[in-house]
């Protein structure tokens, strides 16, 4: 279990997740993405780093097996600082962000690839927010990124998953490509815009975050507050211990540890 990065071209960085087997992540998974993805950017010889996962899906969220096993609330908030690092750290990046995404896309992976600069998606990915079925909130945030306002709420609320084909429809992915032309197709979009001038596209990185009409950070602050009243109240423990033991509505799907 690890993350590791690689330089397989000039001026691309590739940061790769492979927290076996669905890439849910345990807490200090979560810090050290944020430290890989923020030193690529910081390398002057970086021009754009692709985020990709190995395995069968992209990101499954949060380690909840971790979550559960742990007295008190220390991983509740070491997850929760993790993610915050994690998004930071991925909208920060000092050079674009490409997301490799395949197979499934959910809780903490919308927090990744809201906060990317481009999507290039397998043809079987799915991306969700399962996060009311979990008993935890966020995130909304960033799946705002991706689809209209309304479509937003309504796969928040019903936990449902939208497709790569669907997000292409909408502009937020870039391209959809068979599963084993993921990595060729991602390196191809990192590798043009890695020909651009290292300190311009460091400028048009800083500047298009400038612009933003939605803080992204505080935002995604504000959703958290939300997670740790569902955790006060109780209501939140029941609903992990219930996907941990496989009594949840859903338990099973393959994002399922």
């Amino acid at each position: 279990m690890a993350v590791s990065t690689s330089a397989p071209e000039k001026g691309v960085a590739v940061v790769t997740v492979a927290f076996p087997p669905v890439n849910a992540l345990p807490v200090q998974g979560w810090y050290d993405l944020a430290s890989a993805v923020r030193a690529a950017g910081a390398d002057p010889q970086v021009r754009c780093v692709v985020l990709a996962a190995a395995g069968r899906g992209f990101n499954a969220g949060v380690d909840i097996k971790e979550m559960q096993r742990s007295a008190g609330h220390d991983a509740l908030i070491g997850a929760n600082r993790g993610c915050y690092e994690a998004f930071a750290a991925v909208y920060e990046c000092e050079v674009p962000v490409v997301a490799a995404v395949q197979g499934f896309c959910l809780g903490g992976g919308i927090g990744l690839v809201g906060n990317a600069d481009a999507i290039v998606a397998s043809e079987d990915a799915a991306f969700g927010l399962p996060e009311l079925d979990r008993g935890a909130l966020g995130a909304a945030t960033h799946l705002a990124r991706l689809v209209p306002q309304h479509l937003m709420r309504t796969l928040y609320y019903t936990s449902r998953t939208v497709s790569a084909q669907e997000l292409h429809r909408h502009g937020s992915v870039w391209q959809v490509v068979p599963r084993e032309e993921l990595a060729d197709a991602a390196l191809e979009l990192a590798r043009e815009i890695a020909t651009k001038d290292g300190y311009l596209i460091r400028l048009a990185k800083a500047a298009i975050n400038g612009i933003d009409p939605v803080d992204v950070r505080r935002s995604y602050r504000f959703e958290q507050g939300f997670t740790f009243e569902a955790n006060l109240s109780g209501v939140a423990d029941r609903h992990r211990e219930a996907f941990v033991t496989g009594s949840a509505a859903g338990a099973g799907k393959e994002e399922e540890r």
